[in-house]
């Protein structure tokens, strides 16, 4: 796998807003952990995408400023880490592990605020 172009695109994707477009990156049984899901959602632990859509279309809503820029790729056996800071300059970590078919089946992301 070309983690560099999954994290380019990954970073397009969400600079887009598009939710199909950044949804199609991640599997229907997905698992995602997030503070940011916890204080949106009343959930720190999402499954499924169209949970995801659901979150993330609401997080879009309320940032309709929302962009990323990749600071680095850390690379693993069948995972990956992503640093990036959003439009604010805050520095954020997604860990996301892959399933055979190159989607994602599991993500966490953490925030440095």
């Amino acid at each position: 796998m070309d983690f560099k172009a999954f994290a380019e695109e990954w970073e397009a994707a969400w600079n887009s807003h598009n939710l199909d477009r950044i949804l199609a990156h991640y599997s229907p049984d997905v698992v995602f952990r997030s503070q940011k899901a916890m204080r949106l959602t009343g959930r720190g632990e999402l499954f499924g995408r169209d949970a995801l859509r659901a979150y993330w279309a609401a997080a879009l809503e309320q940032q309709p400023d929302l962009s990323f820029v990749i600071v680095d790729v850390l690379r693993g056996h069948g995972m990956m880490v992503i640093t990036y800071r959003n439009q604010r300059d805050v520095l954020a970590a997604e860990t996301i592990r892959f399933g055979p078919d190159g989607l994602v089946i599991e993500a966490s992301a953490c925030h440095a605020e």
